[in-house]
């Protein structure tokens, strides 16, 4: 599991684009491009994640003699392009938001500032990366949200989407909230803690569930997590769960709780409860799993289910609501060999569609007397803010929605990661960006964070910013009639 080795996980379009810059002598030209995703009715905000990986593909870029090999087989490049492709290193610059950084649409997550023909390549392996793990460290926040500081764990690898997913779906979910994943290759690459308990199979492989119960509580006694609902819940698996208890308690130890993975889990996990807390184990925990989402355990708490600890395994993994972040890459500035800066604007009849041109910076501003992140600003990079003057933003197109901050902090969202391809920032922990994350969705009000209808976060764009991009519509829009 490692991205040492994906110089070609990239579209053929990108190397017969490159082909053809290097054809008409672009390919030293300097070129912007910001990967960021749109404004869609599921996802509002995302939890960034991804970089390292990110990071570690474009630091390691190489065409083996293999690569070239095939690249020749396809009778598609002459000579010249595959003895560039030989010498190819990254050799500009990477800025990004730190993962789990909350980003909302149209900033930009990661902008390449590179010579022409390298930064077209890094398109499909950034959009790849980034985009598969923002998509799941946003679902994991969400599910974390809803189980209001209960502990999740992250139960998805038999359902992820193939070995990769499962493996960097643990990692991004670990980045949105989850604290433990099923996942031991994780684990292990990632120092996540690892959880689990057992499955029905160990209970259906023994004469009776007692029996079942008593063996696991023999080989774990001081982490007896007992799954009680392979039979008959309520009737069996927990009378059952406690008579075991009892026994480990008259040993010296102390049982862990019951998992519950089926039925009715408010009703189940309250008189569960009534029946542990009745038999002398108030402390004993119960865990609830199959099939869980946001929305699901926002409704069991609302119900005043009895769960201490979830498993969220394929809504999870998968995003089942929203399986793809729909994160793009696009061109926005040019810097040409013979000199000067052209900014770039892609138009669509869709106005959302739009991209914002110029090479670009994104500030965050908060209020200073609640600590609160009020509005982000896209600006013009460069471009400085004064917090000793007041702030008016305005919305990009409906610009009479005006507001002024008097009393406010802003701090920078984009570090300089990569520099004429040397890395130049140490990259965090999993376990320091998890807490910067939870930093980072203390800092917004609930009302940003809802499941359902959240207010719309402020993205505004600078006047100077708004400018150039209302010109090039107009000189466009002119030259096409």
């Amino acid at each position: 599991m490692n991205t040492h080795d994906l110089t070609l996980l990239t579209d053929l379009y990108q190397l017969t684009m490159m082909n053809g810059y290097l054809k008409n002598g672009k390919e030293k030209d300097i070129a912007v491009f910001d990967l960021f995703f749109r404004r869609n009715s599921v996802i509002t905000y995302s939890v960034a994640a991804g970089l390292e990986q990110a990071v570690d593909y474009i630091r390691n870029i190489r065409f083996t003699d293999n690569d070239i090999e095939y690249l020749r087989s396809l009778g598609l490049f002459d000579e010249e392009f595959l003895e560039y492709l030989r010498g190819f290193r990254f050799t500009g610059d990477v800025y990004a938001v730190p993962e789990g950084t909350i980003v909302f649409p149209e900033e930009p997550i990661v902008t390449v500032r590179a010579p022409l023909c390298e930064a077209q390549l890094l398109e499909t392996a950034l959009l790849n990366i980034v985009n598969h793990q923002t998509l799941i460290a946003t679902k994991s926040a969400k599910v974390a949200y809803a189980a209001q500081g209960d502990t999740v764990m992250e139960f998805g690898l038999r359902r992820a989407q193939g070995p990769d997913a499962g493996v960097y779906g643990a990692r991004a979910s670990v980045i949105g909230g989850c604290r433990s994943t099923s996942d031991v290759l994780a684990g292990k690459l990632f120092g996540i803690p690892v959880a689990g308990t057992h499955a029905h199979s160990w209970v259906m492989n023994f004469p009776s569930e007692y029996e079942a119960f008593l063996a696991y509580a023999k080989l774990f006694p001081d982490a007896c997590l007992l799954l009680v609902d392979t039979y008959d819940t309520l009737r069996s698996g927990v009378p059952n769960a406690i008579k075991v208890f009892d026994i480990l308690r008259k040993e010296g130890h102390e049982p862990k709780g019951i998992r519950l993975d089926s039925g009715d889990l408010a009703y189940l996990s309250k008189r569960a409860r009534e029946m542990l807390d009745e038999a002398g184990y108030p402390d004993a925990i119960i865990c609830a799993s199959g099939d869980l989402d946001e929305y699901l355990i926002s409704s069991l708490k609302n119900q005043g289910a009895k769960i201490d600890l979830w498993g969220v395994g394929t809504k999870l993994i998968t995003s089942s609501d929203m399986p793809a972040l729909g994160g793009v890459y696009k061109l926005s500035a040019l810097y040409p060999k013979e000199g000067g800066e052209i900014p770039k604007i892609k138009l669509s009849d869709n106005s959302d569609k739009i991209t914002n041109p110029a090479f670009k910076d994104v500030y965050r501003i908060y209020d200073n007397k609640t600590g609160k992140a009020e509005a982000d600003l896209i600006v013009v990079r460069g471009e400085t803010i004064d917090e000793s003057e007041p702030l008016t933003v305005f919305h990009p197109k409906e610009t009479w929605k005006r507001t002024t901050f008097t009393d406010y902090t802003v701090r920078p969202l984009t570090v300089k990661i990569i520099e004429n391809g040397k890395q130049v920032c140490k990259l965090p922990s999993l376990k320091e960006i998890s807490a910067y994350a939870e930093r980072e969705k203390e800092t917004f009000w609930d009302e940003y964070k809802r499941l359902d209808n959240p207010h719309v976060y402020k993205v505004d764009l600078s006047q100077k910013l708004y400018d150039i991009k209302n010109r090039l519509i107009s000189e466009i829009r002119g030259e096409n009639g």
